[in-house]
């Protein structure tokens, strides 16, 4: 394996740990308002959404794409990815929960949709051209010299 394979390998593995992380906050703030405040399914699921999209642009633009781009360009371009992803997954998960599916499967199906997806988007669109240009990418590239 090559250098660049594997710090390519390791970004994918830090896009994972991360999205976990949100993940468990999407999971969590969607029981939460579903089982204590009695929302509706795509109520609960878009508040959730929201909450994990925030927290895992945050960490993965510092961490795993290390980063220096424009944060309000970045942040647009993510929102025009959720503008496509929110209204499909929250169509299929309605129709899915009216059929009866369990909305902890969907839930979680719609989550790995999502994780594939936005790591493929984020990697190949937001962060194009800008990758390991931030502040800490720089200080670890002098280290290693």
């Amino acid at each position: 394996m090559t250098r660049e394979q594997r710090k390519e390998a390791l970004r994918a593995l830090k896009f994972l740990l991360i999205s976990i992380s949100a993940g468990l906050i999407q999971i969590g703030s969607f029981t939460l308002l579903k089982e204590v405040f009695g929302l509706v399914y795509w109520q609960a699921y878009l508040i959730s959404l929201v909450l994990s999209v925030v927290w895992n642009f945050t960490f993965n633009r510092r961490y795993t794409f290390q980063s220096a781009v424009n944060i309000p360009k970045a942040m647009a371009l993510v929102a025009l990815f959720y503008c496509v992803f929110t209204p499909l997954s929250t169509w299929w998960g309605h129709a899915l929960d009216q059929a009866g599916v369990n909305n902890y499967l969907i839930e979680g199906g719609t989550m790995v949709i999502n994780f594939i997806t936005e790591f493929l988007y984020q990697r190949f669109v937001v962060f194009r051209g800008s990758l390991d240009t931030n502040a800490r990418a720089k200080r670890e590239k002098k280290e290693t010299a």
